[in-house]
């Protein structure tokens, strides 16, 4: 999800609901090359129930929480080389990137979807169930981490799942991270949205806002973990807020 710096930044640089260029551009520090991004290689190959719901969504006063259209297609494509069949989703609002895996995986694929908010959730509903999605998803409405220790209990389940998208609560996402590390299989990739948190993990903890000092502090404490996992390949990617994809070799 994108943090509040980016909806300030978004706000001073005017960019209009004609559109829906939301502020994942900062860290390119050119909105006319985003917009370049987005209209040369994004919105022209964006699925239509994916352009409704980017749309509806924009209409929403927390919009600038929803993943970044580029992103997006990245995730799109990395589910597709994996062949992801069953897949994890922790944190959903709208359910944009719900809804884009639920287009890329296969019709008997299943993704378990979790978020503690099903009212955002009902906002793209009625677009998954028209997109014919909807019998691929089992929303919860809860926070995560015990639903992922009820699938740990069991044991089929350890290895069992393709790919992860996590965007939640930064503080969790080391735990996230240690539950997922046992669900996904081998080969298979997690990705973590937010972990630039808006480009201030390289600024002095004095020249960030209070109000984002704790999930530039979270995004620190997970790069630096994930950096030193020796059961995954990384790549941190400069798309929306930063994404940082997992890949699991033990």
């Amino acid at each position: 999800m994108i943090n509040l710096v980016y909806y300030l930044v978004t706000a001073a640089m005017g960019s209009t609901n004609e559109e829906i260029i939301k502020p994942h551009a900062v860290l390119l520090q050119s909105k006319e090359l985003y917009k370049y991004i987005l209209q040369t290689s994004v919105y022209p190959r964006e699925a239509a129930p994916l352009k409704e719901l980017r749309e509806a969504t924009a209409t929403h006063h927390m919009s600038f929480y929803a993943t970044a259209p580029d992103a997006g297609q990245l995730v799109a494509l990395l589910l597709k080389m994996v062949n992801a069949k069953q897949t994890i989703e922790i944190g959903v609002y709208t359910g944009y990137s719900l809804l884009l895996a639920a287009l890329t995986i296969p019709d008997d694929g299943k993704i378990t979807a979790i978020d503690i908010n099903r009212t955002t959730y009902e906002m793209g509903l009625p677009i998954m169930k028209k997109a014919g999605v909807e019998h691929k998803i089992n929303f919860i409405e809860s926070p995560a981490l015990p639903v992922l220790d009820k699938l740990l209990e069991d044991k089929e389940k350890e290895g069992s799942i393709d790919f992860a998208f996590v965007d939640a609560d930064k503080g969790n996402y080391k735990n996230y991270h240690e539950r997922l590390m046992k669900l996904i299989k081998i080969g298979g990739i997690v990705v973590y949205d937010n972990t630039l948190w808006g480009g201030t993990v390289v600024l002095p903890e004095d020249d960030v806002p209070e109000f984002e000092r704790e999930g530039r502090k979270s995004a620190l404490e997970f790069n630096q973990k994930i950096s030193a996992d020796p059961r995954v390949e990384i790549c941190l990617a400069p798309l929306g807020d930063g994404i940082t994809i997992c890949r699991r070799i033990s």
